[in-house]
């Protein structure tokens, strides 16, 4: 009977180590160095690629930043909104706090940190008192870097969200195109007219531009320049424009009265005005009560001699060509030493 031969345990650690030909025969292949190259070449490209786009949407006004609100400079712009109703500013901070900033303002880069606001000012000015009643040290407001080509673009930015989000009164459009003009950013009033409410109708632009007088005469004298109604100040315009001194006498009284309130001062216009008026239609009147006579008459024998307002003389005669002969002579000097005199 043959002996059973005794098993011996499996060796655990026998695959571990595979011998030396089983591992060059199952171990991946080394990649080839070209291929390397390759992969790193690519992926720099594409690192590059994706940091130059992100470079150019900053530039070009295309990404949002985050930016510290002490870094914006508010009033590098003269801005076109004279008053903020503070009821309207309640609400934006209350949409602020629950919903957070939902629309990014507008700046340009100025160098050293430092950025020009061009759209956005109410949203600044929220932001800023929310950080102060959180008593936050370091405020961020979001932002789009624009780069207008030059002054006339961030103006025209501006005054466009405006039209766009506020009812601006009359006196504040037309205040914009004076300080543009000022500012030496467009040639004319004209010109700033046209281009910066190219969008607006031709009667709008009419009416913005009839109150550009009202701006040169009373702007920092009136106090409520927003309540300035339509036809008021169409009326102080026409009232400035026929007779010149009246813009002292409008701003000896603005000047002089205790004015505290929009409708207070519109009462004090409305009056001045109604007088002025009154006194140009007196005078007027007056005038054409006494007017120049069209001509003067005076008689020479059987022939009148009449002297009209442009200085021509017509010579009348009711016998006319009877009894010329003996008169003519005598009429024609008169006549002569008529319009010498």
């Amino acid at each position: 009977m043959a002996k059973r031969k005794r098993l011996t345990p499996p060796n655990p650690t026998y695959l571990d180590t595979p011998p030396l030909e089983t591992k060059s025969m199952f171990a991946s292949p080394r990649s080839a160095p070209i291929a390397d190259v390759a992969r790193d070449a690519s992926s720099t490209a594409a690192l590059n690629e994706l940091s130059d786009s992100l470079a150019r949407a900053r530039d070009e006004g295309r990404m949002v930043v985050d930016l510290p609100l002490d870094q914006i400079v508010m009033d590098h712009l003269v801005r076109d909104r004279l008053v903020v109703d503070e009821t309207e500013m309640q609400t934006l901070k209350t949409s602020l706090r629950s919903r957070g900033q939902q629309t990014p303002i507008e700046v340009m880069q100025l160098g050293d940190g430092r950025y020009g606001l061009i759209s956005g000012w109410r949203r600044c000015r929220a932001l800023a008192e929310i950080a102060e009643e959180n008593h936050s040290s370091d405020p961020t407001v979001l932002a789009l870097l624009r780069r207008p080509e030059d002054a006339p673009d961030a103006y025209l930015a501006m005054v466009e969200e405006n039209e766009i989000r506020v009812d601006l009164s009359y006196f504040e459009r037309a205040r914009i195109v004076v300080k543009a003009v000022d500012e030496g950013v467009y040639s004319s009033e004209r010109t700033a007219l046209q281009l910066l409410f190219h969008s607006a109708s031709r009667a709008k632009r009419s009416k913005i531009g009839s109150f550009l007088p009202v701006v040169r005469a009373l702007d920092g004298v009136v106090r409520f320049p927003q309540a300035l109604s339509e036809r008021l100040g169409l009326g102080l315009s026409q009232a400035l424009n026929d007779d010149p001194a009246f813009a002292d006498r409008l701003t000896e009284r603005l000047t002089a009265a205790k004015i505290d309130s929009a409708e207070a001062e519109t009462a004090l216009m409305t009056k001045v005005l109604t007088v002025q008026n009154q006194s140009l239609k007196s005078g007027s009147e007056t005038k054409s009560a006494d007017p120049e006579p069209a001509f003067r008459d005076e008689t020479i024998g059987a022939f009148t001699l009449r002297r009209h307002r442009d200085g021509t003389v017509s010579i009348l005669g009711a016998a006319w060509p009877h009894r010329v002969e003996p008169d003519l002579k005598m009429l024609l000097k008169a006549a002569s030493d008529y319009v010498e005199k």
